[in-house]
This record gives C-alpha cells, sequence and structure tokens, in this order.
C-alpha cells in the first residue's frame, strides 16, 4: 500500500467515527416487562411472565429457571462437589449436586472377576428425592446443594431465599449402615403436600461366576409396618406389586448383597417393581421402587444398608431383615438360625480353612445325633432278624394283602418290635439334612474361598468341561457331587444288608443317589462336599455300631418280649387298629 492509499483510508475512518459520535443514535429502549415479554415469546419453551424485576446478561436461563424451580430457582446453579464418607467397611461417595448417593464400595469385597465391589454405582442405580412444589415435583438431584463435613457425617444445605432443604448423612465408624435425615424449613407456603417422593432404580451388575444361579435368588423383599413380610418373584419373569399399607423396609436383594432403605417411621405405600433382560450378561435383574415418606414436622429420616447377606449383621438391622438370607422353610429354618450358623461362627474363630470348617461341622452333627443313628440301627437290626417270621406269613397269607397285614401287626405286637423304630429316627435328622440345603448355597462367608481343586465353595467346582451341555446336568463335571453320588450308593449298598426291604423300595436307594447327582451338579461345592463327608461319616458310625451290636442277643430279646406278650391283653389302639382293618377288608371284599 503506497502513502496516498493510507491517506484515504485514514480520511475514511475519521468521518465514519465522527458520524458515530455525533449524528447516530442509539436504539429505542423498551420498558423492563416489555423486554422480558419479547424474550419469552421468541422462546417456545417459556410462558410470559409478569413482575421479574431484573434481567440481566444470562435474562433467559434465569426465566426459565425461575418458571421451572420458582422459590428453588437460586439453588439450580452452582458448582459440583465431590465427598467421600470411609469408615472400616464401605466407602459413601456423594455429590453436591442434589447432596445425593454416587457410588458405595464395600471395601472387604472383590466381583467375581476380582475388581472392586460397588453395590451402588453412577450410571446403573440413582437415588431421586421429589418434593411437590407449587410448579409440579422438584427433584432435589436437579440443586445445588453447599457442604458442611464433619466426623463421620457430612451435611448438604441448598438455600431458597428464607428457607432451605438440609441433607444430613452419617456413617459409624464401622458397619454398613448409613443414616439419612432430611429437614424442609420454611417452605411450607411453597409446597402442595407433606411428604417427599422416593424414586429408587437399580440395574443389579452381575456379581458371581454363576449368572443363572444369581438371578435365581436376586429380588425385591419388603416388611410393612403391621409385621407382613413379603417379596417377589424369585424367577426371571417381570412382577409388579402395589402395597398400599405403610411400608418398613424395602431391600433389592442379591445372592450375597443387599442394598436397602429402612424407614424410621414408615412409607406411606409404595409400586414395586423387577424384571430381568436374559440377553444382558452383565445384569442380573433391574429393580424401582417408588416410595411416599411422610414429612412429619418438615422432617423425615431413614436408613440405608448397602451390605452382605450375613445373618448375624442383617438381624440387627430392622424386623425380618435378615429374611434377606433365605434360611429355608420354617420347620428347617431355626436348625439354621439357632444351630449351625452359630455352630459356623464358633469355628470360624479357630480355623481359617472352610473346608475343615465343614468337616468339623459334620462330625459335630453326626456325635449329637448319635442316638438317633443307634436307635435306627437297632429297630432295623430287630427287622432283620424277625424276617424268617415275616417270611412265613408272606407264604401263608401272600395272596391276602388285607389278612397279610393284620398277621404282620399282631406279630410285630407280640413280638415287641415297630416297623417304624428303625425309619422315624432317620426323619428326625431330616431337618438337619435338609437345613444344608439353605445354608450353604446362601453363605457368603464360602464366597470365593477355595478348598482343594474347588476355586470358590459358593459355586460348583469344574474338574472337567463338557464339550456338550446335557440336559438337566450341565456342561462340567463336578468331582464332589460325582464323590457323594459314589459314597451314597455304597452306603445304600451296606444299609441294605441290614435291613429287610425287597423289590422297589430296595431299588429305589440306588436310584436317588444318581437322581440328586443330576440336581447337584450345579450346587455350591460346600454343598456336595457336605454330604460327601456325612455319607462316609455315617457309613464309619454303622460299620462301628454293628461290632456292638450281636443278632443273637436282640433275637434273645425279642424271644422273651414274646414270651411276656403271650397273655397279654391287646391295647386299646390294637383294637381299634385291628377293627379298622377288619373293616376295610370287608368293604373291599363287598366290591
Amino acid at each position: 500500500m503506497d502513502k496516498n492509499q493510507a491517506t484515504g483510508l485514514l480520511l475514511f475512518a475519521g468521518v465514519l467515527l465522527i458520524y458515530s459520535l455525533f449524528f447516530a443514535s442509539g436504539p429505542e429502549s423498551l420498558p423492563q416487562e416489555e423486554a422480558v415479554e419479547q424474550i419469552v415469546q421468541n422462546t417456545p419453551d417459556v410462558q410470559p411472565q409478569r413482575g421479574v424485576p431484573e434481567v440481566e446478561g444470562d435474562s433467559l436461563s434465569q426465566v426459565k429457571l425461575q418458571q421451572q424451580f420458582g422459590v428453588f430457582a437460586s439453588a439450580a446453579q452452582g458448582e459440583e462437589r465431590i465427598v467421600v464418607l470411609e469408615n472400616e467397611d464401605i466407602v459413601v461417595t456423594f455429590s453436591s449436586k442434589g447432596g445425593e448417593i454416587q457410588r458405595v464400595q464395600l471395601k472387604e469385597f472383590k466381583t467375581w472377576e476380582m475388581e472392586p465391589l460397588y453395590l451402588i454405582e453412577e450410571g446403573f442405580t440413582s437415588f431421586s428425592y421429589q418434593l411437590p412444589g407449587k410448579n409440579g415435583p422438584v427433584d432435589l438431584n436437579d440443586l445445588y446443594f453447599s457442604v458442611e463435613e464433619g466426623a463421620g457425617s457430612v451435611v448438604f444445605i441448598a438455600r431458597t431465599g428464607a428457607g432451605s432443604v438440609r441433607r444430613t448423612y452419617t456413617l459409624g465408624a464401622s458397619g454398613f449402615e448409613l443414616q439419612h435425615n432430611i429437614q424442609v424449613q420454611n417452605l411450607a407456603g411453597e409446597l402442595t403436600g407433606q411428604s417427599i417422593q422416593l424414586e429408587w432404580d437399580a440395574r443389579l451388575k452381575r456379581l458371581e461366576e454363576d449368572l443363572e444361579e444369581s438371578r435365581r435368588k436376586t429380588y425385591m423383599n419388603y416388611y410393612t409396618s403391621d409385621g407382613s413380610y413379603d417379596y417377589l418373584t424369585t424367577g426371571n419373569s417381570e412382577d409388579e406389586a402395589q402395597v398400599s399399607k405403610p411400608l418398613h423396609w424395602v431391600a433389592f436383594k442379591q445372592r450375597f448383597f443387599t442394598a436397602g432403605v429402612i424407614a424410621d417411621e414408615s412409607f406411606a405405600g409404595g409400586t414395586l417393581t423387577q424384571s430381568t433382560d436374559e440377553t444382558d450378561t452383565n445384569l442380573e435383574k433391574s429393580m424401582s421402587a417408588s416410595l411416599s415418606l411422610p414429612l412429619q414436622g418438615g422432617a423425615a429420616s431413614l436408613r440405608y444398608y448397602f451390605g452382605p447377606n450375613n445373618y448375624n449383621i442383617l438381624r440387627k438391622v430392622a424386623p425380618d431383615f435378615d429374611k434377606n438370607v433365605d434360611m429355608g422353610y420354617f420347620f428347617v429354618s431355626w436348625v439354621n438360625k439357632y444351630i449351625i450358623v452359630n455352630l459356623f461362627h464358633f469355628l470360624e474363630k479357630y480355623f481359617a480353612n472352610y473346608g475343615v470348617i465343614i468337616i468339623l461341622i459334620v462330625f459335630i452333627i453326626k456325635l449329637f445325633l448319635l442316638p438317633l443313628t443307634y436307635k435306627s440301627y437297632i429297630g432295623m437290626a430287630k427287622m432283620r432278624v424277625i424276617k424268617p417270621e415275616i417270611d412265613e406269613l408272606k407264604e401263608k397269607y401272600g395272596e391276602d394283602p388285607a389278612k397279610m397285614q393284620q398277621e404282620q401287626m399282631k406279630l410285630f405286637g407280640q413280638l415287641g418290635v415297630s416297623p417304624i423304630s428303625g425309619c422315624l429316627p432317620m426323619v428326625l435328622q431330616m431337618p438337619f439334612l435338609l437345613a444344608m440345603f439353605f445354608f450353604f448355597p446362601n453363605s457368603i462367608e464360602l464366597r470365593q474361598e477355595s478348598f482343594l481343586w474347588a476355586h470358590d465353595l459358593s459355586t460348583y467346582d469344574t474338574f472337567i468341561k463338557l464339550p456338550f451341555t446335557i440336559p438337566f446336568y450341565g456342561a462340567h463335571v463336578s468331582l464332589f457331587t460325582l464323590l457323594m453320588t459314589i459314597s451314597q450308593i455304597a452306603y445304600t449298598h451296606f444299609n441294605n444288608q441290614l435291613t429287610t426291604a425287597q423289590g422297589p423300595m430296595k431299588n429305589i436307594g440306588y436310584i436317588m443317589p444318581v437322581v440328586f447327582m443330576f440336581v447337584l451338579n450345579s450346587f455350591p461345592a460346600a454343598l456336595s462336599f457336605y454330604y460327601f463327608v456325612s455319607n462316609m461319616v455315617t457309613f464309619g458310625q454303622q460299620a462301628l455300631i454293628k461290632q456292638f451290636v450281636d443278632d443273637d442277643k436282640i433275637r434273645e430279646k425279642v424271644e422273651e418280649t414274646k414270651l411276656k406278650n403271650a397273655n397279654k391283653k391287646k391295647s386299646k389302639f390294637q383294637l381299634k387298629l385291628e377293627e379298622a382293618m377288619k373293616n376295610a377288608d370287608a368293604k373291599k371284599k363287598k366290591k
């Protein structure tokens, strides 16, 4: 550019400057209310609103916040801050945006892939508390809270002019419970109801290797304030419950862990749902709970439980909260609750190897039940020594079953032998045998504990992986289950030598172990190992008892009883029984 061009440009710029300073007028300003209306009318999501005191540079967002949150608008902007509460057992991470739980880690536990175990995790679980505002529900997750930290506690405060919402969390030095208090101050005129709505949604991540078993044992439990416990389906189908009664607690229970919310007073009913996406192998189930929490004097309090399904821990949390550990039906649950659990934890104090603990439990239970085992053996021995008399009756009355039964009962009465004397002691032992079906699959103490070739006693031991799947059996061979089956067949063969069982009853003893081989192949290795050891100990007990029981002496006692009962009058029960059998026989002949 030459000198003349530069001079021309300078003169042109000077003329424009003088004109703008002295002759050009500014834009005509609108009244303040009209300016707000013009902004709103040009924004489809916002309706005109009168009386807004001042419009600043971000006036549009301010109007939107005012319209959406009303008096809570001042708390709808801010900066997010992460806060952590930690004790010996759990780490709880909070966000100041909402003053809400983001994540809960259980410090002593790992997932099946040996990664940190998060029972609550952002993106999978959300808690949403909603206040009934004049402009609609106000989700506390949309508000920003200031933070006040203390020893074992944190307070989140959202200020709204003269009022405030305070959320206080308290965590003990140890344990899995988190106390949560909510206080709503000076906002009664801004709320349309006296309750806060809790929306709890969770996609429960896979925590165990055996996904199928985990899904079976993952379901929602709840307990009403009138003392009624119930649960949603344990299957994979969708389920929903509309609970009109006040609820004391709701729990999202997985196989070994539970996340639960417990109201210090009660929830005013709620809606509970669960479903399973069988195509997603990273999730066990999806659950949601919509609960109404009354605000009494503007305050409400509740507790969270984020921890293991340990019976001794859960029974101290809330009434019937221990039902998150399935101890079985009534007639076996008492065995687990009052005997097995206490025995197991007693042995834990002295032994670190859980395989050894299982062996010791077998020996202790077998020793405790030895008198019943002895009576059972004597009962079978008596039936064995009178077999010749029974065979004579079969030859004489074999074609008349009713008469045969009458004569047998008469013979048993004369000889002082009861046909159920060998079976009754075994029946009395059944609660202990069945209790193990519930104890071992639900015992978190066995989780990820190895023994011999089993890497985890809480799931099946895979000794051989099959290249195909056998229906009702699986695609693996459990060696503990195989050993249990062989030992049961051996015990049955030995036991048949001691009894008078014949025909189908004799063969059932060989069929049942094979059936159980299919059933238990995918059950926890601890259960199969327990039954294997139990069979071996029972086999040894009976072999030992046999050395001290002489069939000849039992025969002598039977003969003595026969002489004593020769002239003995029949009891009323015997007479009634014989009369009933005669009547039944007469009716049969008439037909």
